[in-house]
């Protein structure tokens, strides 16, 4: 009994063993994390649609571009340091290993500053210059701030998370988030509805289970030296180090950035449209985050699994891998594109009773639900390349998908279908424009995976202990 648990909450290996096994072993207690963690946003926006209103939605969904954008720091190092951190486990390189650890943690820290100096004075600013409807504006101005000011606690948890990722170990932080996300339902019920805090509440709640998350998987991460030496000269940035996780990491920030810049622009026009429309694409954006977790958890999964291979010199490994990742992430998104077709007024429901929002919802997912098979094929040939440390064709294929393709085509069909109803252009034009962006990159992120140039890319070796 005590091995069986110390194999679910230690760092796994999957450079042995049948790949089908290690893949399943890993991802689901991943999924059910990554459930558990789309809940943190889903909750804030069901308690405050219920308790509050549209308003009060509608101000949580203009604030996401803004967020992300001001995030980018936060994935080129989470990014950079999986990678690393997967090569050099595989590899067995403890103390190339400790070093990535203790200059990623010390990033992450900087990072979490430098976002809150510049986030907070900008954020009416970023709100005015995305056309924020005047209803929603000074409640996503507090929203806004109070997730900045507690960032350094998401920041954390993303990196200590995806550092044990890297380790093979999935399983501990779903145990910590599921207990963290009950608890940020209870703080969301209690602040909202039982001090009436508004979106201010449901903030103050994410930052504070956030917090208690990250806290608890550093503790963790501490106590395992048998893996991991978390020491003062760890934590000073070595310059081979630092620049070779941002060399890793640097594209991945350069996708959100330019993915959120895009964000910014399309939510500006979404916004024209009316705080109804923004209410309706928050609700749809977060049935959206559940049906894309197959997507998301399956090209972690596969990229973890790519990097300890890879590290090892396994790459015999690799094909097995990827074509097994591929058959669980697309059983996976059928079954949930079926449910969402099926459900989808029901989860609607959860967020609003208004039928002008939920008309529109209902069509806006029937839009994107084949995308999301898409979407499995994409993030499964991106997973396989970040493994191995072939980043730069990700970004550039996410700027052809989203610069050159889903903002200016998102734009156009909006001017091709105004009318009186819809001044400003038909809300199907955020969704079409979605929908074509998710194939034709899935078609690019195949045919670069199929050069095979990602089995070259290893970083093993690069850096001298």
């Amino acid at each position: 009994m005590l091995k069986k648990l110390q194999s679910l909450f230690g760092a796994q290996d999957m450079t042995i063993g049948k790949p089908m096994s290690c893949l399943l072993r890993f991802s689901i207690p991943l999924l059910i994390g990554n459930f558990a963690q789309q809940l943190y946003s889903t909750v804030d926006s069901i308690v405050v649609g219920k308790y509050v209103g549209d308003t009060a939605l509608s101000a949580i969904g203009t604030t996401f571009p803004i967020i992300n954008l001001l995030l980018v720091l936060f994935m080129a190092i989470s990014t950079g340091a999986g990678i690393m951190v997967a090569q050099y486990f595989g590899a067995k390189n403890t103390n190339a290993l400790s070093m990535s650890v203790g200059n990623s943690l010390t990033l992450i820290t900087l990072s979490s500053i430098l976002i809150m100096v510049i986030g907070i004075p900008l954020t009416r600013p970023l709100l005015t210059l995305i056309n924020t409807p005047a209803e929603v504006y000074d409640m996503a101005a507090d929203y806004l701030i109070i997730i900045l000011a507690g960032i350094i606690g998401g920041g954390f948890y993303n990196i200590v998370s995806g550092i044990l990722r890297g380790l093979g170990d999935s399983f501990f932080p779903l145990v910590i988030l599921l207990l963290t996300s009950v608890l940020n339902i209870i703080l969301d019920i209690w602040f909202v509805a039982g001090f009436g805090m508004g979106v201010s509440g449901a903030a103050l709640a994410t930052i504070l289970s956030q917090g208690i998350s990250a806290v608890i998987l550093l503790v963790k991460m501490a106590s395992m030296r048998d893996i991991i030496h978390i020491r003062k000269k760890t934590l000073i940035p070595k310059k081979s180090y630092a620049l070779q996780l941002m060399r890793l990491g640097l594209p991945a920030g350069i996708t959100q950035a330019i993915f959120s810049l895009a964000q910014v622009f399309v939510q500006s026009l979404t916004n024209s449209m009316g705080y109804l429309v923004v209410t309706c694409c928050t609700a749809v954006m977060r049935i959206d985050g559940f049906a894309m977790l197959p997507n998301f958890t399956f090209g972690m999964v596969i990229a973890t699994f790519i990097g300890q291979n890879i590290g090892a010199n396994r790459i015999d490994r690799c094909e097995k891998g990827i074509r097994d990742c591929l058959k669980l992430a697309l059983s996976s998104s059928v079954i949930l594109v079926l449910c969402i077709l099926i459900f989808g007024k029901n989860l609607l429901h959860l967020f609003t009773s208004t039928d002008t929002v939920i008309r529109l919802g209902i069509r806006q997912l029937r839009i994107l639900a084949f995308g999301y098979i898409a979407m499995c094929f994409m993030q499964i040939f991106a997973g396989v390349m970040r493994g191995a440390g072939d980043t730069m064709p990700s970004m550039w294929i996410s700027i052809i998908t989203t610069v050159a393709i889903r903002t200016p085509l998102a734009y156009i069909i909006a001017a091709l279908t105004k009318s009186a109803e819809w001044p400003n252009g038909n809300p199907d034009a955020l969704f079409f424009s979605l929908l074509i962006s998710w194939i034709i990159g899935a078609a690019l992120n195949y045919t670069w995976y199929k050069l095979g140039r990602w089995k070259t890319k290893s970083i093993v070796g690069r850096i001298g202990d």
